[in-house]
């Protein structure tokens, strides 16, 4: 149980970083990262908050990721959930200042993708089942055999051009985090030395078989 807890640490602190990191790309203030571009295209369309659009594509691309073969976990659950709750806290306390030049936003924006792959590298290695997102870059490696970067490097232009047309606010921080966060993830899973597809996510079933288990004195 305490190796159990360990994990659950480092999937919340993995969801909390990301939504961190994605707020700090948006005060870059040179264009919102690709799925931020969808998720605001998407609030502005819909009148809804940018953390529950977040909640809504979370599952719709969960969904489609399932069926592509990829389990899904309580991770991929705290990911859908929690990511939109502190993406909207994140947003209304507004701690995160806005960048108002060129090389103070640049900075900014690379540090939000960092932060954002370093949180992927720590909720995917909890092995509770990745975020929707990774889990469809992880389904797209497994099914095409392309570079786990170049993968993602896929998912964020399609999402780009939706967002875009949907009236996202699109500019070249948005270009530089498209390509910017396909190096990231790869430097940073390289550093790590973390093989993605080489996790064994434990997938909902295995976690209410054992939550069984442990509420009926087992082990």
């Amino acid at each position: 149980m305490k190796n159990y807890g360990k994990r659950l640490i480092k999937l919340i602190s993995g969801v909390i970083l990301y939504a961190a990191g994605i707020v700090i790309t948006m005060k870059a203030d040179l264009g919102y990262a690709p799925w931020d571009v969808f998720h605001q295209g998407l609030s502005d369309v819909l009148g809804l908050s940018f953390g529950l659009v977040s909640i809504v594509v979370s599952l719709a691309v969960a969904l489609v990721a399932a069926l592509l073969g990829e389990k899904l976990g309580i991770g991929t659950v705290f990911n859908m959930v929690l990511m939109g709750v502190f993406l909207d806290i994140f947003l209304w306390l507004d701690i995160i200042p806005t960048m108002q030049g060129w090389l103070s936003g640049l900075l900014m924006l690379f540090a939000g993708l960092f932060i954002i792959a370093f949180a992927t590298w720590f909720y995917i290695s909890a092995a509770f089942g990745a975020g929707p997102r990774d889990s469809m870059m992880v389904a797209l490696k497994r099914k095409t055999g392309l570079p786990i970067g170049l993968s993602r490097g896929v998912l964020e232009t399609t999402v780009v051009i939706i967002g875009w047309l949907l009236g996202g606010p699109v500019g070249v921080g948005t270009v530089l985090s498209a390509f910017g966060i396909s190096f990231c993830i790869q430097l940073v899973f390289m550093l790590m030395r973390f093989n993605s597809t080489a996790i064994r996510h434990e997938t909902l079933d295995m976690t209410y078989q054992k939550a069984k288990r442990l509420f009926a004195g087992g082990k």
